[in-house]
């Protein structure tokens, strides 16, 4: 009986120090609510915007115009824009990119030559390896996605090839997999 008259005063005692980080949590959990139902409300409604600058000549028709490269495979441009929440630059929002066009590779990818030196010292290739099976391995044109700065500042690469001159290539931009915000052609000339 005399230790359990001993264990109460010891409870209570890291009761009194317990009670002020319940209270804290359940308060920080209350304000948390509070927070979220704000933010959720009908009436406050957040925007992003996208605003895109190819960097690209346009037309009287709208279309954006790129010269592919003839003399390599593929042709390396940059698109940019600005992603805006109520008229303020935007700092790291996730924005995807997609394309209309794709192209595949063959079996070999390519090769990498091994280079050594002879007995009397002179740089020879030894040896060539093809890195192969790649078979229809479809490779898109545009990254898949980038993170605007603090400026809001959004960047992409395309990178269009040789057999897709003169198609017409139609860029979609968004966030996550909502609806479209923005989407524009690039004829390929």
């Amino acid at each position: 009986m005399g230790l359990i008259l001993k264990m109460i005063p010891c409870l209570a005692e890291k009761l009194k120090k317990a009670i002020p980080t319940v209270a804290a949590f359940v308060f920080q959990i209350f304000c948390l609510n509070l927070i979220l139902s704000y933010c959720s409300s009908p009436e406050l409604e957040l925007e992003y915007k996208i605003d895109i600058h190819p960097r690209l000549e346009q037309d009287e028709n709208g279309f954006f115009h790129l010269d592919i490269n003839r003399e390599t495979w593929q042709t390396i441009h940059r698109l940019s824009g600005q992603v805006t929440l109520d008229g303020e630059p935007a700092e790291n929002v996730r924005v995807e990119w997609a394309s209309s066009h794709f192209w595949t590779l063959n079996d070999t990818l390519g090769y990498y030559v091994q280079y050594g030196y002879t007995d009397q010292l002179e740089y020879i290739a030894v040896d060539t390896t093809y890195v192969t099976g790649f078979n229809d391995f479809i490779v898109p044109v545009i990254n898949c996605c980038s993170y605007s700065n603090a400026d809001g500042e959004i960047n992409t690469m395309i990178a269009p090839v040789k057999s897709m001159i003169g198609d017409t290539m139609t860029i979609v931009v968004q966030f996550n997999d909502n609806e479209p915000k923005s989407t524009f052609e690039i004829v390929l000339d």
